[in-house]
C-alpha cells in the first residue's frame, strides 16, 4: 500500500523543486514581452505588490502633492547608474515612508521624463520598475 503512494510523493516533490530552483518570486519578476521597453531588463514589480506607503506616494505624485518631506521632488542624479542613462534633471525623487523610522528611511520613488517609475526600499542599491 505504501509503495503506491511514493510515485505521487516524489512528482510533488519535483515540482516543489522546479518552482524552487526557477526563481519564481510572486512580488517581482524580471522582464518579459509585457514589459515597458524603458524597464529593459531590470527586475520589476506590480504597483499593487509595493507597500502601502509606496502606494500612497505614488498617488501624491499623480495629484502632484502635496508632498510630507522637503526633499520630495528634487532632481535625482543617477550616480549609481543603475538606471537608464539620461541628461541631468530628467529624474526626480519622492521618499516613502518607513514606518518606525525617525528619518527620510531607505525606500524611495524616482520618476523619469517619460512615465517610468522606479522603485527602492534599499536607499538606490537597486532597482525595480514599477508596472502600473
Amino acid at each position: 500500500m505504501l509503495l503506491r503512494f511514493v510515485p505521487r510523493v516524489l512528482a510533488g516533490v519535483l515540482v516543489c523543486l522546479a518552482v524552487l530552483l526557477t526563481g519564481c518570486s510572486p512580488t517581482e519578476t524580471r522582464a518579459s514581452a509585457a514589459t515597458p521597453s524603458w524597464a529593459g531588463s531590470m527586475a520589476t514589480v506590480q504597483e499593487s505588490r509595493l507597500p502601502a506607503e509606496a502606494r500612497q506616494t505614488l498617488a501624491l505624485i499623480d495629484k502632484g502633492g502635496p508632498f510630507p518631506y522637503a526633499r520630495d521632488g528634487v532632481v535625482f542624479g543617477n550616480f549609481e547608474h543603475l538606471l537608464p542613462q539620461h541628461k541631468r534633471g530628467y529624474y526626480h525623487e519622492y521618499t516613502v515612508r518607513t514606518p518606525g523610522s525617525r528619518d527620510r528611511g531607505a525606500r524611495r520613488i524616482v520618476t523619469g521624463q517619460g512615465g517610468e517609475f522606479y522603485y527602492t526600499d534599499d536607499h538606490y542599491n537597486s532597482f525595480r520598475a514599477v508596472l502600473r
